[in-house]
C-alpha cells in the first residue's frame, strides 16, 4: 500500500481509478479513494445497525388493532450485485397486537436494512421480519417501490422503470379484506 492511501480500502480505489482513467493521479482524483471510501462507509452503514436495539424500549401498551401504516418512507441502497445505487419509498404497516411502537422507529428500521448491499427482494423481507419479532403485531405489511440505476444508467437502459416488492405476513398475508385496505392506502 502506497503512502497516499491510507488503507486497503482506498489503495482498492485507486487501483479501480487506473484501470478506468489514463489519468488517475491528476488533481481532481487526488482524494477520491479517501472520498469513497468515506462515501461508502456512510451508504452501508446499515451492517453496524441492529433493529432490535433501534426499536428498544419505545413500544407502548395500547389497546388498539386498526392498522398502522407509514407510507412514502424515503430510501436509498447500493445493488451488490453492481454496487450501484436504488433508491425508492417503503410503506410499511402493522396491526397492532396490544403495543405499538415509535413511528420514526419505522423509518429507523427502513434505514437499518436499506443502508446495506441488497437487493430490494430481501430489503422489504428484512423490513417485514425484524418488525413481526420485534412488535409481534397481528400482521405486518411492507411494499417497496425502487428505482435502479443499474437498470437505467446501464444494460437494459430502462430509465422510467420501477420494480415493486412486498412482503406480507400474518393477516396481510391471510385476510384479503386487510390486505386489500393496505393496497388500497398505499396506491392513493
Amino acid at each position: 500500500m502506497s503512502k497516499k492511501h491510507e488503507s486497503p480500502f482506498q489503495e482498492a480505489v485507486y487501483q479501480i481509478l487506473r484501470e478506468l482513467d489514463p489519468e488517475p493521479d491528476r488533481d481532481g482524483l487526488g482524494n477520491t479513494p479517501r472520498r469513497v471510501e468515506k462515501a461508502f462507509r456512510f451508504y452501508t452503514q446499515g451492517y453496524s445497525l441492529d433493529p432490535k436495539r433501534i426499536i428498544g424500549d419505545a413500544m407502548f401498551e395500547q389497546a388498539t388493532d386498526e392498522m398502522v401504516l407509514v407510507r412514502d418512507i424515503e430510501l436509498y441502497s447500493m445493488c451488490e450485485h453492481h454496487l450501484a445505487p436504488f433508491f425508492g419509498k417503503a410503506h410499511v404497516a402493522y396491526i397492532p397486537n396490544g403495543r405499538i411502537v415509535g413511528l420514526s422507529k419505522i423509518a429507523r428500521v427502513v434505514d437499518a436494512f436499506a443502508r446495506r448491499l441488497q437487493v430490494q427482494e430481501r430489503l422489504t423481507q428484512q423490513i417485514a421480519y425484524a418488525l413481526n419479532e420485534a412488535l409481534q403485531p397481528k400482521g405486518v405489511g411492507v411494499v417497496v417501490q425502487a428505482a435502479h440505476l443499474c437498470m437505467m444508467m446501464r444494460g437494459v437502459e430502462k430509465q422510467n422503470s420501477s420494480t415493486v416488492t412486498s412482503c406480507l405476513l400474518g393477516l396481510f398475508r391471510s385476510d384479503k379484506g386487510t390486505r386489500a385496505e393496505f393496497l388500497d392506502l398505499v396506491q392513493r
